[in-house]
C-alpha cells in the first residue's frame, strides 16, 4: 500500500537547508506595518518547548496582534470556531477543513528522532487493544494509528489521557505521549517504546511536520487585508530566523522550567527538531495525507494549501 504513494528519491531528505538570517529592515516593516493596520490579528501558539523557536520576539514583531500560548488541541478548536485568525496547530487539522491555508513556511517538524513524541506498549505492538492517547495530541494521535495499522494490522480501542493525569493512571496497553511530558524517562519498564518521528522516518524516507502556522482562507476578507495577512507570514517566518539562532539561550531559559538539562534542551531544539517548511516536508505532509484518508482520519476533498510565503525560502 506504501508503495503507490512512496517519494521517488528526489522528494526525500538530500540536504539540510541552510537557515537564513534576519532582515536588517524588518523593524521597518514593523513600523510601517503599525502605521497602516487598524486590525487586530488573533494568533494562537503552542506552549512547548518545541515550538519556542517560532515565536521569539513574535509580539515584537507583530505588537497590534492579540497573541496567546495554549494547548495544539485547544488552538485547533478555536481556529475552527473562529477565535482565532491564525494559529499554530497540528498538521491534521489542516487537512480536515477546505477552508484552511498554511500562511508560513515556519513549522514544527522533525527528520528523525523527535525525542517529544513516545508511544509507550505494555505488550508487543502487534497484540496493543486499548491504547491511551495524550489528550493534546491530535496529529501524533492519527500517525500512531497509521503506523500500527500499516505495520501490524491493528486497530485498538481509544481512549484519552488528560493532561493532568500520567502513564502509571491508565490501565492501557499503550500509552501516546507528547510535548515535554514526553521528553521525561517514565517510572516503568515496556515492551516496547516507539519515537514517532525516527519510526516514520525509517519507514518513509520523510520527514514528519507536527504543526504549522495556518489561517482560515476567509481571513483575509474577515480580519485583515491580503497585504496584512502577508505581512503576519514574513514576521512569523522572521520570528522563527531568530528563534533558530537563539536555541542556546531559549535552552537555557525554558530548561528548569521542564525540569531537564540545558544540554538536552539545546540538543532537543537543534538535533531533532527543524522549523524550515520545504519540499521534502511538504512531501510528507501529502504522503500523511493520503494515509491519513485511506482510515478515514482525513475527510476526502481536502488540498493542502501553501500560501506564498509558505514554500521555503
Amino acid at each position: 500500500m506504501l508503495s503507490q504513494l512512496w517519494p521517488t528519491q528526489s522528494d526525500a531528505i538530500t540536504t539540510t537547508e541552510p537557515l537564513r538570517p534576519a532582515k536588517n529592515r524588518t523593524r521597518m516593516n514593523v513600523l510601517q506595518y503599525e502605521a497602516t493596520s487598524n486590525t487586530m490579528i488573533r494568533i494562537g501558539a503552542v506552549n512547548y518547548l518545541n515550538s519556542k523557536p517560532l515565536v521569539e520576539d513574535v509580539t515584537q514583531l507583530l505588537p497590534a496582534a492579540d497573541f496567546r500560548l495554549d494547548y495544539p488541541s485547544r488552538l485547533a478548536d478555536d481556529l475552527a470556531a473562529g477565535h482565532l485568525d491564525v494559529a499554530l496547530i497540528p498538521s491534521i487539522e489542516c487537512m480536515r477543513d477546505p477552508d484552511y491555508e498554511i500562511v508560513s513556511d515556519a513549522c514544527v517538524a522533525t527528520r528523525g528522532a523527535v525525542l517529544s513524541v513516545k508511544l509507550y506498549s505494555r505488550c508487543p505492538l502487534g497484540d496493543i487493544k486499548a491504547l491511551a492517547l495524550d489528550a493534546g495530541s491530535r496529529t501524533s494521535a492519527a500517525l500512531t494509528k497509521i503506523m500500527l495499522h500499516e505495520r501490524f494490522g491493528v486497530h485498538p480501542a481509544t481512549v484519552p489521557l488528560p493532561l493532568g493525569l500520567s502513564i502509571e493512571d491508565t490501565p492501557a496497553d499503550a500509552i501516546l505521549l507528547i510535548g515535554d511530558r514526553a521528553m521525561l524517562p517514565p517510572h516503568e519498564s515496556f515492551e516496547a517504546v516507539w519515537d514517532l518521528g525516527e519510526e516514520w522516518l525509517n519507514w518513509t524516507g520523510l520527514p514528519f511536520v507536527f504543526a504549522m502556522w495556518v489561517a482560515r482562507n476567509d481571513a483575509s476578507a474577515t480580519a485583515a487585508t491580503s497585504a496584512e495577512m502577508d505581512h503576519v507570514a514574513a514576521m512569523l517566518s522572521e520570528a522563527r530566523d531568530r528563534g533558530v539562532s537563539r536555541i542556546p539561550q531559549i535552552a537555557q531559559r525554558e530548561a528548569t522550567k521542564l525540569g531537564i538539562s540545558t544540554e538536552l534542551a539545546e540538543s532537543y531544539l537543534k538535533h531533532n527538531l527543524h522549523f524550515r517548511l520545504g519540499s521534502a516536508e511538504q512531501n510528507g505532509l501529502r504522503l500523511f495525507q493520503e494515509l491519513a484518508k485511506q482510515l478515514g482520519l482525513a475527510p476526502e476533498g481536502v488540498d493542502l494549501v501553501f500560501r506564498d510565503h509558505a514554500h521555503s525560502r
